[in-house]
């Protein structure tokens, strides 16, 4: 009974002994990674955005979204799921719509962004956002800049041409119907549901 006592307490100190050791090892080679760590690099470059243009400084690894938010304070872009899922922060670059939580604000130098913002005003509302008043399309509203942003995207991919998953031709002109806008759509999520309203606004602007 000593003996095997003896032996399963040796077996436990030998873990305890091999845990301590392997932290002991890992703690200073951690310390020592950071002081060698560069700092974040901040670079210059301009946007033009709403049609303004807009000299930056920010660090690198800043996303568009967050040069819009943070640094220009045009907060209509949403941040939603930040894993380009939802497509919240929809915008418009040079004339095709990406999810700006995806790219990096240093990528887009001296392009033109177009946010909610630059669409319309209380005053003066683009036609797609009277449209999305008109046949409800938005419950909370949280979605709606960016679901607005991609609808009028949308809208001009038809028009210039551009076959999406469900174009049934790819030698004729995408039609202007439910399949299709939904298809085109499917990357901006509503979690109040007004899918089909949505399409209601859409269509009848595009008609």
């Amino acid at each position: 009974m000593n003996d095997l006592s003896d032996v399963s307490l040796s077996r436990r100190n030998l873990l305890i002994a091999g845990a301590l050791s392997a932290t002991s090892t890992a703690v200073p080679l951690t310390a020592e990674a950071q002081p060698g760590t560069p700092p974040p690099t901040a670079t210059k470059f301009s946007l033009q955005v709403n049609g303004k243009q807009h000299a930056l400084e920010v660090d690198t690894r800043t996303t568009l979204l967050d040069a819009l938010r943070e640094h220009l304070h045009l907060t209509g872009t949403k941040k939603g799921c930040d894993h380009g899922q939802c497509g919240a922060c929809t915008v418009i670059v040079n004339g095709r719509r990406i999810n700006s939580c995806l790219s990096l604000a240093v990528m887009h130098d001296g392009d033109k962004i177009t946010t909610i913002e630059g669409l319309g005003t209380p005053d003066k509302l683009h036609p797609m956002q009277a449209a999305f008043i008109k046949h409800d399309g938005y419950q909370c509203g949280y979605c709606t800049p960016g679901q607005i942003c991609s609808a009028v995207a949308v809208l001009d991919e038809i028009k210039q041409g551009i076959p999406s998953h469900v174009t049934a031709d790819l030698n004729a002109k995408p039609l202007l119907n439910a399949a299709e806008l939904r298809e085109r759509m499917s990357g901006n999520i509503c979690r109040c549901g007004a899918y089909s309203n949505i399409i209601d606004a859409m269509t009848e602007v595009g008609a």
